[in-house]
Formats: structure tokens, sequence, C-alpha cells
């Protein structure tokens, strides 16, 4: 996939490759709204973009060259090689079907911290309000870029507050998970920077020891966080799939890829749910 600057601070790019209304429509991300244009708009790695298709063109707006090469290739997922990997996953008719459906769907590689906060407050939680508080969170905290959007506060930043300090976010109980996974990163408790190298199990305890992080909320921040395809996030949908067409587990054999997997499942399930898949 070769890229090439078509104008100042735009990337363009083989639409084929990306499909944002499905990516960023899929529960995986929680700070990218789509316009009345079509184009998506978010904040990734403390950059403001925006993203859109048109015709046979992908379009990223807010990064150069250098950026979109060093950062943003990784953050989209284009650097790796969808077409394998999916050729492998349809080995298995549901997986066929589910990434026939939608083959456009790309793993976003966040920053740990962002993932694993994002996450936190998604519990028990419905997606625009996911997004209000993640938006509310980086309002009040997060550094002002450019026009008016604001980067992800770091957890050094809230580390040192109250519960009663996260009160313009109304986020309730999470408030509390919100501080106690600040304070063990920042603490070296929980090293985010080893996540992606450690065994799948030791990652998912680690993360396990912040208050109010259980299997999902820990699978779900070491696949979008730290690019864990080998970790397999179980939701109600999953849970609905795994029940009707693998009763016996998911099949090791596409487990390395599993995140993948899940994200084609998921969207799949979701959306054709009235089919009765």
């Amino acid at each position: 996939m070769n890229s090439s600057l078509i104008k100042k601070d735009t990337i363009t790019l083989d639409a084929n490759t990306f499909d944002p209304d499905v990516t960023f429509d899929c529960g995986q991300c929680f700070r990218w709204d789509k316009r009345e244009d079509g184009a998506w708009c978010g904040v990734a790695y403390g950059r403001k973009l925006t993203v859109k298709k048109d015709g046979g063109g992908l379009f990223i707006e807010g990064a150069d060259e250098c950026t979109f090469e060093a950062v943003l290739k990784g953050y989209f997922n284009l650097d790796r090689d969808y077409d394998k990997i999916c050729g492998q996953l349809s080995g298995d008719p549901v997986l066929a079907a589910a990434i026939q459906f939608a083959p456009g769907i790309r793993i976003l590689r966040q920053e740990p911290w962002e993932a694993l906060c994002s996450f936190i407050i998604s519990q028990n939680n419905n997606i625009p309000r996911i997004k209000g508080i993640v938006s509310r969170l980086c309002e009040n905290f997060g550094d002002l870029i450019a026009d008016g959007e604001h980067a992800f506060p770091p957890a050094e930043r809230l580390a040192p507050l109250s519960v009663q300090e996260l009160s313009p976010l109304r986020s309730g109980f999470r408030a509390g998970y919100i501080l106690d996974a600040s304070r063990r990163v920042v603490d070296g408790e929980v090293d985010l920077a080893a996540l992606s190298e450690m065994p799948l199990d030791d990652a998912r305890k680690s993360l396990m020891k912040i208050k109010g992080v259980g299997p999902k909320v820990a699978d779900c921040a070491l696949l979008f966080g730290c690019g864990r395809l080998d970790a397999f996030p179980v939701d109600v949908w999953i849970k609905r799939v795994l029940a009707r067409f693998y009763p016996d587990g998911f099949p090791q054999e596409y487990i390395k890829y599993g995140g993948i997997a899940q994200q084609f499942l998921f969207h799949y399930a979701r959306c054709c749910e009235d089919s009765g898949f």
C-alpha cells in the first residue's frame, strides 16, 4: 500500500484498505464522530484528524507524510496484511461470512492508557454516554491541541486527583476506577509498555489488579491499546455467537488472530441480529 502527499497535511490512500464507517462505529473507539458530509472527525495521538472516503480514495487530513508513516499508519493498522489474515480466517464458514459482510474493518492501535481508561468507562454503559464521559475527561484534563479539541489526559495528570475533582465527568462509580488505574500506572505496578510482550494470561492478570477491571475490559485494553491480536474480548454479542456457532469454544487454530476475528464477528452479529445470525 503506497501513500502520497496530495496537499499539505492530507494523505490519500486506496479506499479499499480501510472502511471508516465500520471501523469507527464498531465499539472499539470513542473519540470519532461522523459529520453530515460523511467524513469522520476524531483525535488520535494528540492530533485532530479527519478521515473521509471519496470515490476510490481514502483521505486523512491533519497529518503529513512523516507523521503518517511514523505514527498513524500503525494506528489505522494499515501496516498489516489483512488480505492474508482474512484469507486464513475465512477457512471457517462463519468467519468467512462475517468478513465478507464488512471487509474494511480494521483494529485500531490506540494509545494503551487511552484504551484502558476508555474501556474502564465503558462498563455497564452505552456508546453515547461513554463518548460523553470520555469527551468531558479530555475537555477538563487534556491539553488543548486545535480548534477546541483536547488530547487524552495522561495518567500522571489524573493520579493526584480525587473522586470529587472528577465530578464534572458525571461518570458515577467509574471515577474511582479511573483514579485507581491511573495511580497503578504511574506507580509502575501496571506497566503498560510491557503488556504487548508478556504472556497473554500474565498481561490480563496485571490489568485485573485495577479496581473494576475484569477479563472483558482487560482483553479490550490489550487488543485495542496494546496490539494483542490474541486477545478475544467476550461481551453479550460474542457470547451469543459462541453459544450458537462455537459451543466447544472458539477454534484454537484461529486464536493467533482472535482479536481480528472477534471484531468481524461482533459487527456482523450486531448488524444482522434480525436475520438470526
